[in-house]
Parts: C-alpha cells; structure tokens; sequence
C-alpha cells in the first residue's frame, strides 16, 4: 500500500464518521415537536425491549424530557464532530502534514472516553471501534515518524 493509500483509508474513514453522525444530527431535529418520547418507545417496541425495564425505561424518560433547546444543543455538538472529521478528511485526503497531527490529537482524545465505555459495559463494536482508533492514531504517528526521519536524512 501507498503511502497516501493508507491516508486516503483513514480520510474516507473520518468522512464516514462524519456522515453518519450528521445523520444522527438530522435524526435529532427531526424529533422536534413531534414527540421524542413517542419515537423513542416506537424503537423501544421495535427491538422487542421491555419498556418498563433498565436501559429501555431510562431513553423513554430521558425523550420524555427532552426539550427542543436539549435537542439543538445535539445537534450542535452533532454538526461540530461533523466539522472537525470533514477538517481532518479533507487534510488527509490532500496528504498535509497539519491534519496528521490535527486527526492524531483528536482521535487519542476519544480513546479513554472508548475505554471507559468497555469497561461500563463491553460490545464488539466498542472493541472494534476503539481497536481502528488505536491503530489510526499508530498508523499517523509511524508516518510522521517517518517523515521526520527521512528529512533528517537528506539534510547534510
């Protein structure tokens, strides 16, 4: 693999995070005046969940109490994600160095969040989730290594 292969990987990577969490954003908005607690049990009953029971009860209570300025404050941090991995996509896609550095910050910040979430409550996809971070954020610094390296080289 290229070296821009691998950065490419990375940049659809983030893009698609970024996608998929600005549809989430989208999702969020659309619970405005049209009853979040109502499209919460509709999922709850849709899973086959008891909804008087745990994890179901307390997203049914908390979309009850939603308010539309809970929901914009969502989708705000929903649409500021989105930024900052387009920001990181884009750079990396182009091969600049400030996104290598930029996309290692932010991805090692989520890191101990991921890992607090496995040790609360462990799934596959957390596992596989923390586990692609870990090896992006590896990948990134190795290649920045390498650059480093190969300019000190060719310095006489």
């Amino acid at each position: 693999m290229k070296l821009t292969d691998g950065l490419r990987a990375v940049a659809i990577y983030d893009a698609a995070k970024g996608a998929l969490v600005l549809l989430a954003g989208f999702g969020v908005l659309s619970l405005m005046h049209h009853g979040a607690q109502n499209a919460a049990e509709q999922l709850v009953a849709h899973l086959h969940l008891d909804p008087a029971k745990g994890y179901p009860r307390i997203f049914i209570d908390a979309a009850a109490s939603a308010t539309d300025a809970h929901l914009w404050l969502l989708a705000a941090l929903a649409l500021a994600y989105v930024g900052v991995r387009w920001i990181e996509a884009y750079g990396l896609w182009l091969g600049k160095r400030w996104a290598e550095y930029f996309t290692i910050i932010v991805t090692s910040s989520f890191i101990p969040l991921e890992l607090y979430e496995i040790f609360r409550h462990t799934t596959v996809m957390k596992v596989v989730l923390l586990l692609i971070n870990v090896a992006v954020v590896w990948y990134l610094a190795l290649e920045l290594r390498r650059v480093k390296n190969g300019a000190e080289e060719q310095t006489p």
